[in-house]
């Protein structure tokens, strides 16, 4: 489901680190397998908890079956873009980033 612009702005606050690899458990995974699925080093997907990194963010989202916007309201815009300076690095060939429908396929 596509969040309204106004429900955006209402979620200013990213979810806790706990709270993001709680989910990603309860959903079978965990950051390590996660990143190793899709070919990552194993810690890979750990940093971009904490740092953006929008194909991270895809796929940590992917995972637990809601947007990246969802999870880290910070770090993109009422279109649900990365706001960062170097938009979209480490992403563009990986998918679609005008596709806000994008979900991630997992094997498992």
């Amino acid at each position: 489901m596509v969040e309204s612009i106004e429900q955006k702005k209402c979620q200013s606050t990213d979810w806790h680190p706990a709270d993001i690899v709680a989910k990603l458990r309860k959903s079978g995974w965990s950051l390590r397998k996660l990143s190793v699925q899709h070919g990552l080093s194993p810690g890979t997907l750990k940093s971009a908890i904490h740092v953006p990194y929008p194909r991270g963010e895809h796929l940590i989202a992917g995972a637990i079956g809601v947007q990246p916007w969802e999870i880290w309201p910070s770090r993109y815009d009422t279109d649900g873009h990365p706001n960062r300076g170097r938009s979209m690095r480490g992403f563009k060939s990986h998918v679609n980033a005008n596709d806000k429908n994008f979900n991630v396929k997992v094997n498992g």
